[in-house]
């Protein structure tokens, strides 16, 4: 019966069984069984075993209670056919036709005392009934029989009365035959028109020969196969003789083989039959499938639970929950429960249906709700445009930084080249084309090695533009400071000290990067600004703590840009310092603008590396343009003006068209007041030597 259940899809039903040993044992049972494959009960109910004495308002008890779980259509029924019988009347009486679907046991299955008249209450049964075949040659000796030729049976008479309706001559007055009065003549003859046979000799025989073999096998052991029942079997030992009962196997009267299972029961044959409207108004019993072997076999397109209605009714306490959504159950009920939804970004707990998980950041439910799936990584890509962009940007700033150097190195000893600090003209264009190349490291896929060359050479090549510029504008300050004091020649100007100190400078921020590397290690990491973002990036780049990476070049910035300031009134002809304040106002705005747009783009992160390398190489640009622009421009357009004469008269002419400064002891002063002196012409030619030889020391002659 479970195995039916299971077939039609059923997880809440009622059962009503018989008050009985026979009744109370099987519930027993098939409670166990059901609750092993989570099939609930809904209700409960016990019929009475006399279906004389239960009153027809206890049918409708047990009716009305069947009626108060309406989603439990399947029921299964353990009684006898009368008892049955008085539960489908009371079906009838109660409205409740065609509301339930039965499950019977054969004590009432394919019996006429059930159905004749309750055929819409009983139609869509499906019944068990043992798997019997028909003993050869019975029918024929038991239409045979008579009163006369069978006196052996005292129960025949009676049999016989009832069966024609007569009482026999002679007989015994029973609470039966009183009622006839018609005496039978014996003539009356039994045939297969008027007779109707059951289907279950085959187990009596089937006992019967049991008996027989296992007696067989005992007199064969105990009595050594002597004829007659010898001593050792007076008497025979109930135990004794089931020890050989358990082990019979014979072929029965049927022409079935017969031999009991390891828990003592026989062959478990059954016959699954159903009741069905074959056609309107004509109901009858169909075999639709069997159980045996352990097998139940079932057509299911033969089953219809009402006319031309071959769909299975449902009977469950709740719906299954659809996509998305858990149970909550209903307290004291396991296949009662109401669904609710999980949230978008949650799933079912696979161990406990009751629950809902939230996926892991950088994972989101698959459609089914059943497990999480990685969100894929995103990352900025070197054929993404974004990184086209930043790329040939930096590519074009690198073409054109190796063209300046290439110049440079052709015109190495050229005045313009001379006058501009040749050893760091070469390092700041170093510097240049450093960052440009940081971008390439941008585009990479993001790993602990890129992403520690990304943090170490953002910041690097940034100090060596700006520790080259700091040493040009400290060294352009000091030599125009001292030459308004004296003419004595500053300390380290020279080309060899200008490079140590632009190396310590750098030094410092290689410092930097090694400390921070040791304490804080660089990584790639998932980064997630939102539930549905998975960012493959450097832990620099969520953080901001690139901004340790730019401390020291933004310090680097600030006292250049003060250098700057403070050199502004220099004669052109004789430094960089307008050119280097002008690259450094740009750069300033440049940062200015970048910093505030680097921590808003904090959720972008291929917008906010896009824009870091770009800053990089328009910085570098910058500095290029305004710094090497100048000199490129004389060496390639006016290279007649790339001589020292050239740039010596241009030097003097400016000096003299200054007006004297009260107090001042300038150089330049120092040439206005000798040119009032009477040796004029001699003083001039002094003094214009003094002011060459600052020029030589400003250029690093």
């Amino acid at each position: 019966m479970v195995e039916i259940v299971l077939r039609m899809g059923w997880s809440y039903i009622s059962i009503i069984y018989e008050e009985s040993n026979y009744g109370v044992k099987a519930f027993e049972e098939l409670e166990e069984l059901l609750a092993e494959n989570n099939i609930c009960i809904a209700i409960k109910e016990k019929l009475v075993k006399d279906s004389g004495v239960a009153p027809e308002k206890q049918y409708d008890n047990i009716v009305q209670k069947l009626l108060t779980k309406s989603r439990a259509r399947g029921a299964i029924i353990f009684g006898s056919d009368q008892e049955v019988a008085g539960v489908m009347r009371a079906i009838r009486r109660n409205n409740a036709t065609g509301i339930f679907s039965w499950i019977g046991s054969d004590g009432w299955s394919a019996r006429n005392l059930v159905s004749d008249g309750n055929e819409p209450e009983v139609e869509g049964t499906l019944s068990v009934q043992p798997q019997a075949n028909s003993v050869k040659g019975f029918e024929d000796y038991f239409l045979n029989l008579t009163v006369e030729e069978n006196e052996r049976n005292p129960w025949f008479v009676e049999f016989w009365e009832d069966h024609f309706e007569c009482k026999y001559p002679n007989s015994s007055i029973t609470p039966y035959n009183k009622r006839y009065k018609r005496m039978c003549t014996g003539k009356e003859k039994l045939t297969r028109n008027n007779t109707d046979f059951e289907d279950q000799l085959q187990f009596v025989s089937d006992a019967v020969m049991a008996f027989a073999y296992a007696l067989r096998d005992m007199h064969q052991d105990v009595c050594g196969g002597r004829p007659g029942l010898c001593e050792q079997m007076r008497p025979t030992k109930g135990s004794e003789l089931l020890k050989y009962l358990r082990n019979v196997k014979f072929r029965g009267l049927t022409g079935d083989e017969f031999n009991f299972d390891s828990n003592g029961d026989g062959p478990a044959r059954y016959n699954i039959i159903h009741f069905k409207q074959v056609k309107p108004g004509k109901y009858q019993w169909v075999k639709v499938g069997e159980y045996k072997l352990g097998q139940l076999y079932l057509n299911m397109k033969d089953i219809q639970f009402s006319y031309k209605h071959p769909k299975t009714p449902e009977s469950v306490c709740s719906l299954p929950c659809t996509r998305g959504q858990a149970k909550k159950y209903v307290e004291g009920e396991s296949c009662c429960w109401h669904c609710f939804n999980c949230t978008t970004y949650q799933i079912i707990n696979p161990r406990d249906e009751t629950q809902c998980l939230m996926c892991p950041w950088g994972t989101l439910p698959n459609a089914l709700k059943e497990h999480c799936d990685d969100i894929p990584e995103v990352y900025l890509q070197a054929d993404s445009w974004w990184a086209i962009g930043a790329m040939i940007f930096a590519l074009t700033g690198i073409c054109l930084t190796v063209f300046v150097i290439g110049i440079f190195l052709r015109n190495n000893d050229t005045p313009v080249v001379r006058a501009s600090g040749r050893e760091l003209s070469y390092v700041l264009l170093v510097g240049i084309l450093m960052c440009y190349l940081v971008t390439f490291t941008f585009v990479l896929k993001p790993t602990d090695f890129t992403c520690g060359l990304q943090r170490f050479g953002a910041g690097f090549c940034f100090t060596v533009v700006y520790a080259a510029l700091l040493t040009k504008t400290n060294r352009i300050a000091r030599i125009f400071k001292a030459g308004k004091q004296t003419a004595k020649r500053p300390s380290f100007i020279s080309p060899k000290s200008q490079l140590i100190i632009c190396s310590f400078l750098i030094s410092i921020q290689v410092l930097i990067n090694v400390i921070w590397i040791l304490i804080s290690p660089t990584h790639a990491k998932h980064h997630y600004p939102t539930r549905e973002d998975n960012h493959l990036v450097c832990d620099s780049h969520v953080d901001a703590s690139y901004m340790i990476a730019f401390f020291f070049p933004i310090i680097l910035i600030v006292v250049c840009t003060i250098y700057a300031v403070l050199t502004r009134k220099i004669p052109e002809a004789f430094n960089e310092s307008k050119h280097i304040g002008f690259t450094m106002y740009t750069t300033c705005v440049i940062w200015l603008a970048f910093v505030p747009l680097y921590f808003a783009t904090a959720n972008h992160v291929p917008l906010r590396i896009t824009s870091m390398s770009v800053t990089i190489s328009l910085s570098a640009s910058v500095t290029m343009a305004c710094l090497f622009t100048p000199k490129l421009y004389i060496i390639l357009v006016r290279p007649e003006r790339n001589v020292r004469q050239s740039m010596m008269a241009a030097n003097r002419l400016k000096g003299l068209s200054k007006p004297p400064q009260t107090g001042s002891t300038s150089m330049m002063s120092t040439v206005m007041v000798t040119v009032t002196t009477c040796n004029q012409k001699e003083k001039i030619q002094r003094h214009m030597s003094i002011v060459d030889a600052k020029t030589s020391q400003y250029s690093g002659e």
